[in-house]
């Protein structure tokens, strides 16, 4: 069989088509099969090389509202969102989307639009902090999608603890192809989140989204994984200690300060590992691209600028003699007066800018036009880095920094090449289409938003209502799949709209 002797990615469609049929045709006593489907699990799994992320897709709600209406009408100070937070746009959920349906958009589109037989899927992992139900995983509404094409034998289920969520199922998956109990078939990664809060200071940085990741060998996106380094603490920075309410309780300035924490001591992990791979030190030199988890931009600004900071006082070499000259008043610092002071978070940023701009800036255009994503946020702006640079990202390290509240933190390293088509760069960023998707959008006057915010609230956790359609429906695209009705079990139902504007019965 010829393609055995091939390791690139149409050999493994070609190997799982041939193991589909090996149970039809084993009725035939003349030949083993099921001799000849151990080998060839067994060939597969010795040579599962270059796992990483073969396909992606992002589905964001097509309602938004701009940053800047949100500050006038809040009353607050002009720039206290856009720049003192660095967002422009918000993203959110009208009661006809919710993450079960974001979530349904995300898969499917991926699905279809990379030609991916439902039935090839082995491994399906969903992260998400947003609470449907307290024991009703996400991932059993999306097998219905698996269930029509026969395909039930697919393992994982959801991962959560507040954004990380979505890179634990992203790490189950990419270790399950793997190991030794891969399958030969692809894992399908589904982040989706909807970020809402109380009215107050914290609400702009709300947003909402879902995206899907397919995990396979010999992939455009490679995890390097012996380059990762975690953080694991018990804190109380951000937690949904009320089950009654979609808000979460926050310490903002807690949180900011846990986010860098640990930040800090995964570089610190990462580059040990480097060090030791590598044998000589790392620095943001190494790396060509950093994407961090971003509940606002302002932070992430922050946060790479802290990483020049960590270079400064591990390897004072690796930066310049102006940069060296200027950190050095901050050398003796403590740890926590660090955190605490404004002085260096100004100098580290003005040291850091045109770094920031070449490494960073090009991963902020959707959580700056979305919004908080939480387990989608850090994808969602890796998926801006493809969008923006796909053609010049073959080669290219990239390093990604994902944290969730209480405290859950991995930084972990990908290289990317230009591999065949469907599975590419350039195909990830046309399927994906970030700019046509944002530019299609529909934006709510703030009135509208927050009329839709207390609706969404009373909504929370109730039963026995159906969905109203009048003009909402409207503003979503042919093919969208959103929430119909929810029973008096609190049993939720979804439809599809149809090409010509219709509601076809769903899920």
């Amino acid at each position: 069989v010829s393609f055995l002797f091939s390791t690139d990615s149409s050999s493994l469609f070609l190997f799982i088509q041939l193991q589909n049929s090996l149970s039809s045709l084993s009725k035939d006593r003349t030949f083993d099969f099921n001799s000849l489907e151990k080998k060839l699990f067994r060939f597969h799994s010795a040579m599962a090389k270059n796992v990483g992320i073969l396909a992606m897709d992002i589905y964001f709600p097509p309602t938004c509202v701009q940053q800047e209406a949100l500050e006038a009408h809040d009353g607050a100070s002009k720039g206290k969102y856009t720049i003192g937070l660095g967002q422009d746009c918000l993203a959110f959920c009208t009661e006809l989307e919710d993450v079960i349906s974001m979530s349904f958009n995300a898969v499917t589109s991926l699905l279809e639009k990379y030609k991916v037989d439902p039935n090839q899927i082995g491994r399906l992992e969903v992260g998400s902090e947003t609470v449907i139900d307290k024991s009703k995983s996400i991932k059993t509404f999306l097998m219905q999608l698996f269930e029509k094409c026969g395909n039930t034998d697919v393992e994982g289920v959801d991962s959560t603890n507040a954004c990380y969520g979505g890179t634990a199922a992203l790490l189950n998956c990419v270790n399950w192809v793997e190991s030794n109990s891969w399958d030969g078939r692809y894992g399908l990664v589904i982040c989706t989140d909807s970020a809402v809060y109380a009215e107050g200071p914290a609400r702009p940085t709300g947003g909402a989204a879902a995206i899907a990741m397919l995990i396979g060998p010999n992939a455009p996106i490679v995890f390097e994984s012996k380059l990762r380094g975690s953080h694991m603490a018990h804190v109380y920075d951000f937690y949904k200690p009320n089950l009654a309410s979609e808000y979460p309780v926050v310490d903002g300035k807690l949180s900011q300060t846990c986010y860098l924490m640990a930040l800090d001591s995964c570089y610190k992990h990462l580059c040990s590992k480097f060090e030791k791979l590598e044998g000589k030190e790392f620095s943001i030199n190494d790396a060509d691209y950093f994407v961090f988890h971003s509940p606002y931009n302002k932070l992430v600004q922050k946060s790479f600028a802290r990483l020049l900071y960590n270079d400064f006082l591990r390897n004072a070499s690796s930066i310049d003699e102006a940069a060296k000259e200027k950190f050095t008043p901050f050398s003796s610092l403590s740890l926590d007066e660090s955190y605490q002071s404004r002085d260096l978070e100004k100098v580290s940023q003005q040291l850091a800018k045109p770094f920031y701009d070449a490494k960073v800036q090009p991963t902020t255009l959707v959580p700056k036009e979305v919004g908080n994503m939480y387990t989608a946020s850090l994808y969602a702006a890796f998926a801006s880095l493809i969008h923006n640079k796909n053609s010049d990202l073959a080669g290219k390290r990239v390093v990604m920094f994902s944290y969730g509240s209480g405290s859950t933190a991995t930084m972990f390293s990908l290289r990317l090449c230009e591999n065949q088509s469907p599975f590419s760069l350039s195909s990830i960023a046309s399927i994906m289409d970030v700019g046509g998707k944002l530019k299609s959008r529909h934006e709510y006057a703030p009135e509208k938003f927050v009329e839709t915010m207390k609706l969404m609230e009373h909504r929370y956790g109730a039963k026995d209502f159906v969905t109203s359609k009048e003009g909402i429906l409207d503003l979503l695209a042919p093919g969208t799949y959103y929430l119909k009705e929810v029973d008096s079990l609190y049993r939720r139902f979804y439809g599809k709209k149809g090409d010509d504007g219709s509601v076809a019965n769903g899920h």
